[in-house]
């Protein structure tokens, strides 16, 4: 449907089509799940183990911990690297896509942080 120009002014939105809308909603459902902006964040500030992932992402089991982290790397946000020593030890880090995702969240913890009450629970 398009909305005629008398209604509608211009804006930055006006060179974005539904096939952009409907991407950017799937890398924010990836994003969006619980525990992922924690692990992404968790890796940004440099944990590699999954140790040490655990101990920085407040209240995930591990088996959660591996269920997300299997979800990122499918997103092509986490790269898991396997190291052949003995024990076998594995490393994860933020590929390019997925800093430029962390980048991308940025504005909205700023949005945040000017409206703290975004995302609670509203009165009862």
């Amino acid at each position: 449907m398009t909305i005629p120009r008398t209604y509608a002014p211009r804006t930055l939105w006006d060179h974005s089509d539904e096939a952009e809308c409907r991407r950017a909603g799937r890398a924010i459902e990836v994003v969006g799940q619980r525990w992922a902006p924690g692990v992404l964040l968790a890796l940004a500030r440099g944990a590699e183990r999954f140790t040490e992932i655990a101990a920085s992402v407040d209240g995930i089991s591990a088996r959660m911990l591996t269920v997300r982290l299997k979800q990122l790397e499918t997103a092509k946000l986490v790269e898991r690297t396997v190291i052949p020593t003995t024990p076998v030890s594995v490393r994860y880090r933020l590929t390019p896509r997925g800093t430029d995702l962390l980048a991308a969240i940025r504005p909205i913890a700023d949005y945040l942080q000017r409206w703290p009450d975004v995302g609670t629970d509203p009165p009862e």
